[in-house]
């Protein structure tokens, strides 16, 4: 295990800046856009831009990487886009460049699945849970000190400041990625009709279709919207990245805590469920509460749903897949969700132009309260199964 930890240490530091470059304008982007007045529907369109290249994305470079094993080419590229996106930002600082750069973004994502295969080929398959949600708070951790710069420095630096250190974030990981080194032999031979079969399970399906919901609410809440009811509600810049700040250090928290003994309070059953039903709590309260106070603790929320909801969907929807599929199906996987990434912030901006913000937040409530029931309906069933 320790060795495991000591081979993994770089691809952890890359994950770090990668994230840190993806992220630390994330807070101020929908009330920028706002201020340079683009409507909602448009900020909508722009969020969404992240997730749709993605959903093109990621399956492909999945069953690339699934072929070629070419991780840390894809690792590379990965970083490389990160820091371009926000060069097209600083060049065009308008909804236009915004849109851009999301795209570009989202192909930097897309590289995601080489970062994962490549940090659980480190693992032995028993502790492959602990590695999943090891990255995760990596993930969480960088992102989360994206956040705490931003908030420190863009008063003074401004956006235009914060792509900057973005474009300088992904360089680093550029770098840092040049030097990696692989594990032992993650790849093995196969043939299509196996790998078909393998992306046909049902239990990847199922949980990929419960990760869109979960980053579909939280692409179109947490890291946008509730930003801007922030704002409306006359939130200062800082107040809004300490609102970016709690829910991020709630998911770096609770992502510890899904890599911990303490994880068995409730079974993973329980915790998909619940955490799904505090989301939906979630999108009740925040376009109701008046004081902003009030929705920086409630931040808390979306954090249990990074932090602990979303590495167990991660978890339990790649644990039955055999080695020879890991980077095809992980890919599906992520596109699945990256769907749930772009449709989501475009329904939120459609509703809340056509009626309010509460009404669409109380759509995404609603769509979350279907996933828990989804949820122990397929629990159910599944233990039926195996009885």
């Amino acid at each position: 295990m320790k060795s495991a930890k000591k081979k993994s240490f770089l691809l952890l530091c890359i994950v770090f800046f990668f994230w840190y470059a993806q992220y630390i304008y994330i807070p101020y982007q929908t009330p920028y856009l706002a201020a340079i007045n683009l409507s909602t529907n448009v900020i909508g369109i722009v969020v969404s831009a992240y997730g749709l290249s993605q959903l093109f994305l990621r399956l492909p470079v999945g069953l690339l990487a699934n072929v070629k094993e070419k991780h840390k080419i894809f690792i590379m590229l990965g970083a490389f886009f990160a820091g371009i996106a926000s060069v097209i930002r600083i060049i065009e600082p308008n909804g236009t460049g915004f849109l851009i750069g999301n795209i570009i973004s989202g192909f930097a994502s897309a590289m995601w699945i080489s970062f994962m295969v490549l940090f659980l080929g480190f693992y032995p398959k028993s502790k492959k849970g602990y590695a999943t949600s090891l990255i995760i708070m990596v993930n969480n951790l960088g992102v989360f000190l994206a956040f705490l710069t931003s908030t420190l420095l863009y008063d003074y630096i401004h956006m235009v400041g914060i792509c900057l250190l973005s474009c300088l974030s992904g360089l680093v990981a550029f770098i840092l990625a040049i030097k990696l080194k692989y594990p032992e032999k993650i790849h093995h031979d196969f043939n299509y009709h196996l790998l078909f079969s393998a992306l046909c399970n049902r239990k990847l399906l199922f949980f990929s279709f419960l990760a869109l919901i979960q980053q579909g609410i939280q692409m179109s809440t947490t890291m946008s919207f509730t930003n801007q009811i922030l704002s409306d509600l006359g939130g200062s810049a800082s107040l809004i990245g300490i609102s970016s700040m709690v829910y991020m250090l709630s998911s770096v928290l609770f992502a510890k805590l899904a890599a911990s003994k303490w994880i068995n309070l409730l079974s993973i059953t329980g915790w998909v469920i619940f955490s799904f039903l505090l989301l939906a709590l979630y999108c009740i309260l925040v376009p109701q509460v008046s004081y902003i106070y009030i929705i920086l603790l409630l931040q808390i929320i979306p954090g249990i749903g990074t932090g602990i909801l979303f590495s167990f969907l991660n978890f339990e929807a790649m644990v039955d897949v055999p080695s020879y599929a890991r980077s095809a199906a992980m890919g599906l996987f992520q596109a699945i969700y990256a769907l749930g990434m772009t449709l989501f912030p475009i329904i939120v901006g459609v509703i809340s132009l056509q009626w309010s913000m509460t009404m669409a937040y109380f759509s995404l409530a609603g769509i979350a309260i279907i996933a828990a029931i989804l949820s122990i309906i397929y629990w159910i069933k599944f233990k039926s199964d195996i009885g």
